[in-house]
């Protein structure tokens, strides 16, 4: 019985979400996303009056959608949706223990990003201006955007994909870096470069999800961040 003890010790370390099968289909649905994600972009580019509002609720749609899958393939798993969210908040003070987390994590990170891009040699750090809102309804649809590419893009990739990578590779720095890969590569209509950057900040994100046991700092941070480059967006139309 004493040889078997590793194995099992690894894989009690590194606990599949859900079956490989299940996470093959997510992966071809963020593939069949991104390429639609590259059309939606290059007609925004080349349009002088852009439609945003329909590729903010086509892209709410989609990614609401890919949570939905990833929730419903942890359940038949039999697992908690815990699992790819990390431990619950059971008091105020733990809200703004992973607050405070997520500031000093988006101030580091903010920091690094501005570093990386300088090499990269990046001009912008943000997303293709011409997906950047005006006000209105777009700053308000952008806002919710935001929103939810923090919860779901945070559960998806670091909560969920890493977890998965974890698993297979019984590795924690391989589940990160894959992850992380993933990450840039659904973002591939932003140009390559940005793909590396984007990737690098994926992995940013998922060291803060390793360390902390939880996607909620992370969800916190992605949130701000994303929210507050439209707002600044705005207020220069």
């Amino acid at each position: 019985m004493e040889p078997s003890a590793p194995a099992q010790s690894a894989s009690d370390r590194y606990p599949r979400a859900a079956s490989p099968i299940h996470t093959i289909l997510v992966l071809a649905a963020m593939g069949g996303w991104t390429i639609g994600h590259r059309i939606f972009a290059d007609q925004l580019s080349a349009t002088a009056n852009p439609n945003r509002v329909r590729f903010y609720v086509a892209t709410l749609f989609y990614e609401w959608l890919l949570f939905i899958l990833v929730v419903v393939g942890v359940r038949r798993n039999g697992a908690s949706v815990l699992i790819v969210l990390g431990e619950d908040w059971h008091s105020v003070r733990q809200v703004l223990r992973d607050i405070g987390i997520a500031a000093g994590f988006w101030i580091v990170a903010a920091m690094l990003l501005w570093i990386f891009g300088w090499l990269l040699r990046i001009a912008a750090l943000g997303r293709n201006v011409s997906m950047l809102p005006h006000r209105g309804i777009e700053l308000t649809l952008w806002i919710a955007l935001s929103v939810t590419a923090g919860i779901c893009e945070e559960t998806i990739f670091r909560g969920y994909l890493q977890r998965q990578f974890m698993a297979l590779t019984k590795s924690a720095p391989a589940g990160i870096l894959l992850s992380a890969a993933t990450f840039g590569a659904a973002h591939a209509y932003q140009g390559f470069r940005m793909v590396i950057l984007i990737g690098l900040y994926g992995a940013m994100f998922g060291i803060l999800a390793y360390w902390r046991g939880s996607v909620r700092p992370g969800i916190i941070a992605h949130a701000w961040n994303d929210s507050l480059n439209g707002v600044l967006a705005s207020l220069r139309h």
